[in-house]
């Protein structure tokens, strides 16, 4: 397991004065960054291989968002490699180690030169101790789409969502999904699953179903492709 600890900024919260969804995504991918770079498995080890670990989902939990100056530490873990797939598990604590959030994610080894999923190498997966999954309520990767979804105006790719991938960073898309839908805000359970990297100069098309359960956002291109799906639950 992976830990470092901070204490929430006044650059992550909103007007209530609380951490924001998306600031609890940037602290979980910065603690799998953190981890990675610390076992020599980062971003540039893996680029000299040709190789790139891409996040297919996110399953996350959050019972409470913290409020400005709490002290907090961010886990994370390895649960599993299983062919193509490897899963991570992440979890956000008070300094007085409650519990505030818990995450799975699933990723998938590319081959980034011939642009299709591989195993990943014995040297990769050694590199990470594995631990035993967080008690989550088992779901698919995938996100069951409703019938029927409504258009909303689309909008531009903007430079500052551009990651070191040159593609949109995996957490943008979630703040997409909260443009449209901003009372999701603090939404206790969300799914995304991924599809499509989007790139500068594309324009997201994004579709809305509300459901008694859940609200869904599609987040398409102008041509029909889908870059990802956001799932939001109270």
């Amino acid at each position: 397991m992976y830990t470092f600890e901070s204490k929430v900024r006044f650059s992550e919260v909103d007007n209530t004065e609380r951490l924001t969804l998306p600031a609890v995504v940037n602290y979980f991918q910065d603690c799998s960054t953190f981890q990675s770079e610390e076992l020599g498995q980062g971003a540039d080890a893996l680029k000299k291989m040709g190789k790139a670990w891409i996040l297919s989902a996110w399953q996350i939990e959050v019972d409470r968002y913290p409020r400005i100056c709490e002290k907090l530490k961010i886990d994370t873990w390895a649960t599993s490699f299983n062919g193509i797939y490897g899963n991570r598990n992440f979890r956000l604590r008070t300094g007085n180690d409650e519990i505030l959030a818990r995450a799975n994610s699933i990723w998938v080894y590319m081959d980034i030169v011939k642009g299709r999923p591989v195993r990943p190498e014995q040297e990769v997966i050694s590199a990470y101790e594995t631990c035993p999954s967080l008690d989550m309520e088992p779901v698919s990767r995938k996100i069951a789409l409703p019938k029927e979804l409504e258009e909303r105006e689309t909008f531009p790719v903007l430079r500052h969502q551009i990651d070191v991938n040159n593609h949109v960073n995996n957490c943008q898309y979630i703040q997409m999904a909260l443009e449209v839908l901003p009372e999701c805000g603090r939404a206790g359970k969300i799914r995304v699953e991924y599809k499509k990297s989007a790139v500068l100069g594309d324009r997201i098309c994004p579709k809305v179903a509300v459901e008694p359960d859940r609200k869904v956002v599609e987040l398409c291109g102008t041509d029909g492709s889908v870059f990802a799906v956001v799932e939001m639950r109270e």
